[in-house]
């Protein structure tokens, strides 16, 4: 992979309203200069749910620099090439994905709804803590991949074992 400029990476679910908004924010900290990321929905809710704003404010960004949005923005020719797409929940990932130009790498790296979470105000923001643990073990993951040095199979695979095993002990190899 051409590694001399940054990667376009694109996180979606179903309402662009939590995960794939942290997942954004996550990897443009964790990835500057590497990575620029993205988020959107098949579904777009219209607003970032409120949960993920000491998520974005903890990596540096406030709350209005998110904007819940279609996929279709990407898939448009004045789009951004993507050089990953990845689905952060289950609905997204079981959809018709729009065709991405220039046919970008994908996995599913699903995470329970934080926005579904019940209960007191803690412990819904354990549920949007829990899920951006999970979402930054797998961005980690994955900014530690030599991507210069992998295969496009091999790449594929890897990605793949991010979503199905970032959460188990010990780590993808």
């Amino acid at each position: 992979m051409d590694t001399s400029k940054p990667f376009n990476v694109l996180f979606l679910c179903t309402g662009n309203s939590a995960r794939s908004v942290m997942a954004e924010a996550l990897m443009n900290k964790e990835g500057a200069g590497r990575f620029k990321a993205y988020s959107a929905g098949s579904m777009p809710t219209g607003r970032v749910n409120p949960g993920v704003r000491p998520i974005v404010e903890s990596c540096g960004f406030h709350l209005t620099d998110f904007r819940s949005k279609s996929w279709d923005e990407f898939a448009r020719p004045d789009a951004p090439p993507l050089d990953f797409v990845f689905t952060v929940c289950d609905n997204a990932a079981g959809e018709v994905c729009p065709i991405w130009p220039g046919q970008p790498m994908t996995a599913h790296w699903g995470v329970p709804d934080p926005a579904a979470a019940e209960g007191s105000d803690a412990e819904i923001g354990a549920a949007f803590a829990q899920a951006a643990r999970q979402l930054g073990n797998r961005i980690r993951l994955f900014l530690s991949l030599p991507l210069e040095s992998l295969d496009r199979m091999s790449l594929q695979t890897r990605l793949r074992e991010i979503g199905e095993r970032a959460d188990q002990a010990g780590s993808v190899r």
